[in-house]
């Protein structure tokens, strides 16, 4: 065998069909399309048209709400935290903010912050500056002799403070307080507001 022999096996590669290019073609004419009709137009994208019949996506039943404004953040385990001091990448003495911990490799970017999540066991004594952090993580850090930062609560503060100083410029009377949910759906626009004050 030589090179100029070579060929890839019978039926390995099949050729485009060049429709619409006359009888002989097999496919002339019409090009497979059938008969008239809205079809065999180019331009059509009919998707989920039912012939004006109530289509199955608008048939079907809808949970949820995707709030384009809530925070993505960086989460990040106790364990893996122990892990990168154990190995001497993060220095437990120091603070420990988003910044250090991508620096030592525990988590690829900060995102819109860190938050600490509490699984595995934590040995060092951390100082942690964070976005926000999970109650279990808090228990833990603080029973090693830690302390936790969070600054959801104080950009959540420097947010009502102003929303208060603005309604006392108007006359209005304070908003009442909302129900208490998840931190995680704070909007990406409360926490730039919270910076600029």
């Amino acid at each position: 065998m030589k090179l100029n022999e070579i060929r890839d096996n019978e039926g390995a590669r099949k050729s485009r069909l060049r429709v619409g290019r006359g009888p002989g073609s097999g496919k002339g004419k019409t090009a497979g399309r059938g008969v008239k009709g809205q079809k065999s137009r180019s331009g059509v994208a009919i998707g989920g048209f039912e012939g004006g019949q109530m289509p199955l996506y608008m048939r079907m039943p809808k949970r949820g709400f995707n709030n384009a404004n809530a925070l993505k953040l960086a989460e990040v385990n106790l364990w893996r935290i122990q892990e990168a001091i154990d190995a001497g990448k993060l220095d437990a003495k120091a603070e420990i903010n988003g910044a250090a911990l991508v620096a030592a490799g525990v988590i690829r970017r900060e995102k819109d912050g860190v938050r600490v999540l509490g699984e595995g066991e934590l040995k060092s004594k951390l100082n942690l500056v964070v976005w926000s952090a999970t109650s279990g993580a808090i228990k833990a850090i603080e029973a090693a002799g830690g302390k936790v930062e969070q600054q959801r609560i104080a950009a959540e503060a420097k947010a009502a403070a102003r929303v208060e100083k603005r309604n006392a410029e108007k006359g209005k009377a304070p908003a009442p307080k909302a129900p208490k949910g998840d931190e995680n759906k704070i909007s990406a626009r409360a926490k730039r507001t919270a910076a600029k004050a």
